[in-house]
């Protein structure tokens, strides 16, 4: 079984065919999805459809695009109440992003610390996007961590050498998306090589960043699969060890979140 870690069941071009999205990922092998709240404003939207289907969790959060703008964003009691939620078993998307910058800089790392603080107050982990922030980010996770423990990933994981080792230092892990197969990503694959198998998960980010082969075309949960290939060929590993590893880094990390079939997939094996 493999876990798409992080995509948007909510947006519009999954979820106007949301069953066959679904139907899709299960016969590509996906038994588990997460999908990612961008804004709290949106999060009943995005909590009814893992309310409505078992094998799909949800977050909370606000993206950093969002950040100056979205009531609630640097509100960690309010993320911390919404997470309450049954099915949300974690904080975020949350982080910095310094390439598009539709927030300014001061409210992206306000924010960043309200989900810090909600992530240790809800004990959930924190789901991390990070672009052209590196050292922003990490002086904030190392800040932040030092006022409290703090667990989660650096999501669709494009950063250098230096991030991923301090995000796997800290007990964080390391989410790979389809960026991965393309072709000019060569310096991406070199450092996930350097990252231990046990802290790696994958993802779509969907509808966002199909891979090769289907690169140009909308993501969808179902093409985890080819992700999950190209990561088992640079690890050294079977398709399905990847995907035995990185299925129970899912569910030691996503503590909240019940596994199927638990007892076959490693779950609490260190």
């Amino acid at each position: 079984m493999l876990v798409d870690s992080h995509c948007h069941l909510d947006f519009p071009e999954l979820s106007a065919d949301l069953d066959g999205v679904l139907s899709r990922a299960h016969s590509a092998g996906v038994g588990t999805l997460v999908t990612i709240s961008t804004k709290l404003s949106e999060f009943g939207r995005v909590s009814a459809i893992a309310d409505a289907h078992p094998d799909v969790w949800c977050s909370v959060g606000v993206h950093p695009h969002e950040a100056a703008v979205e009531a609630g964003a640097d509100d960690a009691a309010r993320l911390a109440t919404f997470a309450r939620h049954p099915r949300a078993i974690g904080i975020g998307e949350t982080g910095l992003d310094y390439y598009y910058e539709h927030s300014p800089r001061d409210a992206q790392k306000r924010a960043f610390r309200a989900h810090c603080a909600a992530a240790r107050e809800a004990r959930l982990p924190l789901i991390v996007h990070t672009r052209d922030a590196d050292n922003d980010t990490i002086q904030i996770l190392r800040e932040e961590s030092r006022r409290g423990a703090l667990t989660g990933l650096i999501h669709c994981f494009t950063a250098g050498p230096e991030l991923a080792d301090f995000a796997v230092n800290i007990g964080f892990y390391i989410s790979i998306s389809g960026i991965v197969t393309f072709k000019a990503a060569d310096a991406l694959r070199q450092t996930v090589k350097r990252v231990p198998l046990e802290r790696l998960l994958v993802e779509t980010d969907a509808p966002y960043l199909a891979p090769m082969p289907k690169r140009g075309k909308r993501n969808e949960p179902a093409f985890v699969a080819y992700t999950a290939a190209a990561l088992a060929g640079l690890k050294g590993v079977s398709a399905d060890e990847l995907a035995r590893v990185t299925t129970a880094n899912f569910f030691r990390l996503f503590r909240k979140a019940t596994a199927p079939a638990a007892e076959t997939l490693g779950v609490g094996d260190e």
